[in-house]
C-alpha cells in the first residue's frame, strides 16, 4: 500500500528528525527547563539549520512561558513543533497557476545539481494529471544531460519539450516555446535554465536575456520565478536565495533532496529570513515524492512528533 505523504515525509525527514527530535530526547528526559537547558537546546536548533535568529526567538518563547517548570521531551517537542509551523505557516501556498495567464510561464532556476530538471519533471506530472496542459523548455542547453533527462520526462508525462542543439540561444528556445504554448492553448509552460553560480555575470545575462526575449512576446512574462535549493547544502541555501534575488525576482521556492539530509531545518531558516512562499519540498526520487509543502506536517515531522492521523 502507499504511504500517506505524512508517513513518507516523515520518512524522507528522517535524518533531520534523528538529529533534532534524538537531541531533545537527550537533553530533556523529565527535567527543569532551566537555563543550561535552554542553551542546549538553542545549540540543538541552531545545529540542524535554523539560523542563530530562529533558535533565539524559539528559546525566548520557552523562557517566557516554561521557564523553572519540569517538562518531558514529549512536551518540548509538541511546543516546538507549533513554534516552528507558525514560522512556516505565512510561507506554506502550494503553486497555483494563475488562469488569467495562457500559459502561465514558470521560470526555473537554481544553481546545478539541486534538481531543477527533476522538480520540473515532477511538476509536470503533478500537473498533467490535474488536466492542465503543460510544455517545457529545455534551456539549460550547456548540458546535454539536462535536455535528455527534461525528454525523458517528457515522454513520461507526455508533455511536448522544446529543446534545440546543443549550446543553442535558451532566450530564443523560451521565445519559440511561448509562442507555440500561446498557440496550442497551453496552461503551463516550465523553462528550465543553466546554473553556473560560479560564473555569476554569464548567468545574470543569460537569465535576463530570456525574461527580455520572452517580454517581446508577452510583457507579463514570466508570471513565476522559482528557484529551487538542494537541502544538502543547509545553511548554503541562504546564500543561493540571496544571489538569485539579486539576479531575477524570485516569486517561490522548491526545496529538494531532504531525504538525503539531516538539515530540513533550513526551510525554517528561509522561511524566517526571506519570507518567499515555499511551494513544495522533495523528500524522494519518486515523482509523488514532490508535494506541496504543509507548515503543520512538516513541523511535526521534523521534529518527531507521532503520527494521530
Amino acid at each position: 500500500m502507499a504511504l500517506g505523504f505524512f508517513s513518507r515525509l516523515k520518512q524522507g525527514l528522517s535524518r533531520s528528525t534523528q538529529k533534532l527530535g534524538g537531541g531533545i530526547t537527550g537533553i530533556f528526559t523529565k527535567r527543569k527547563l532551566d537555563d543550561e537547558a535552554l542553551e542546549e537546546l538553542e545549540d540543538l536548533l541552531i545545529t540542524a539549520d535554523m539560523g542563530p535568529a530562529v533558535a533565539e526567538r524559539i528559546i525566548e518563547s520557552f523562557r517566557s512561558s516554561r521557564f523553572g517548570t519540569e517538562v518531558t521531551d514529549e512536551e518540548i517537542r509538541n511546543t516546538l513543533a507549533d513554534e516552528i509551523a507558525t514560522i512556516l505557516e505565512p510561507v506554506a501556498k502550494p503553486f497555483e497557476p494563475d488562469p488569467a495567464h495562457k500559459p502561465h510561464v514558470v521560470l526555473v532556476v537554481g544553481v546545478n545539481g539541486v534538481g531543477k530538471t527533476t522538480t520540473i519533471g515532477k511538476m509536470a506530472r503533478f500537473f498533467t494529471e490535474e488536466g492542465k496542459k503543460v510544455m517545457m523548455v529545455a534551456g539549460d542547453t550547456f548540458r546535454a544531460a539536462a535536455v535528455e533527462q527534461l525528454q525523458i520526462w517528457g515522454e513520461r508525462t507526455g508533455c511536448p519539450v522544446i529543446a534545440g542543439p546543443p549550446g543553442a540561444d535558451a532566450a530564443g528556445l523560451a521565445f519559440e516555446a511561448l509562442k507555440r504554448g500561446k498557440a496550442e492553448g497551453a496552461d503551463l509552460l516550465f523553462v528550465d535554465t543553466a546554473g553556473r553560480l560560479h560564473n555569476k555575470s554569464a548567468l545574470m545575462e543569460e537569465l535576463a536575456k530570456i525574461i527580455r526575449v520572452m517580454r517581446k512576446f508577452d510583457e507579463t512574462a514570466p508570471h513565476s520565478v522559482l528557484l529551487v535549493l538542494d537541502a544538502t547544502t543547509g545553511q548554503n541555501a541562504v546564500e543561493q536565495v540571496r544571489v538569485f534575488r539579486e539576479l531575477v525576482n524570485v516569486t517561490g521556492l522548491v526545496v529538494t533532496k531532504l531525504d538525503g539530509s539531516a538539515r530540513g531545518g533550513i526551510v525554517v531558516a528561509l522561511a524566517d529570513q526571506f519570507g518567499l512562499p515555499v511551494h513544495a519540498v522533495g523528500v524522494g526520487e519518486q515523482a509523488e515524492d514532490l508535494r506541496p509543502f504543509s507548515a503543520v506536517d512538516y513541523a511535526r515531522g521534523l521534529v518527531g512528533v507521532a503520527d494521530t492521523v
